[in-house]
C-alpha cells in the first residue's frame, strides 16, 4: 500500500496576488455587465494599492473582468476602448488620488455615446488660476473620475460628447 503525500508547489516570485473590487461596465453597445476587476494589492505606478483607474490607464487592449449573471460567472477579456463607463457603488476610490482634499471640485453634466448623461462632480488637479473646466478637459489620462454622492465614475473621455458646468442656482 503506498500513501501519496502532497507536496505544495512553491509561489512564483512572478505571481501577483489580487483583490476583487465589484463594478458594473457599459459598454459602447449600451449593455451593462456586472461583475469584478482584479487589482492588485501595490501599484507599480504609486504608493498603495492599485485601483480600477490604474487599471483602465494601464495600457492598450484587453483588460480581464469577472462577469457574473444568472448562469454565475466568466472571466471575460474586455476592450478599453469601448468601455464606455465604470460605474462603482459606494467606493470611494476616486479620494485616494494624491491632491484630491485640495483639489478644485467642478458640478458638471456630461453627453456619452451612448446617449446618456450623467452629472456629478469632477476634481480638477491644477494651481489656482488654472483649474477652469477647459483646463481639465485637457485630460492626461484617458479614463477620468466623476462623484455623484455614494457612486464612482470612471468615464472614458473618448466617449464624452459633450461636457458642461452646472453652476449653482443662488
Amino acid at each position: 500500500m503506498s500513501a501519496s503525500l502532497s507536496v505544495p508547489e512553491p509561489q512564483s516570485e512572478f505571481r501577483v496576488e489580487k483583490v476583487r473590487t465589484a463594478a458594473t461596465l457599459t459598454l459602447s453597445n449600451g449593455a451593462a455587465v456586472s461583475g469584478y476587476f482584479f487589482v492588485a494589492g501595490n501599484s507599480a505606478t504609486h504608493a498603495g494599492p492599485e485601483r480600477i483607474k490604474d487599471v483602465l490607464n494601464a495600457e492598450q487592449g484587453f483588460f480581464p473582468f469577472e462577469a457574473t449573471g444568472v448562469g454565475g460567472s466568466q472571466t471575460v477579456l474586455f476592450n478599453r476602448e469601448h468601455v464606455v463607463v465604470a460605474t462603482l457603488q459606494g467606493n470611494e476610490e476616486a479620494q485616494s488620488d494624491p491632491g484630491y482634499a485640495c483639489a478644485t471640485r467642478r458640478s458638471v453634466s456630461m453627453l456619452l455615446s451612448t446617449g446618456s448623461r450623467l452629472r456629478g462632480t469632477v476634481t480638477v488637479h491644477r494651481p489656482q488660476g488654472r483649474d477652469r473646466l477647459s483646463d481639465f478637459a485637457r485630460w492626461a489620462e484617458r479614463f477620468i473620475y466623476l462623484e455623484d454622492g455614494l457612486v464612482t465614475y470612471i468615464v472614458n473621455v473618448r466617449h464624452v460628447l459633450e461636457l458642461l458646468e452646472e453652476i449653482a442656482q443662488p
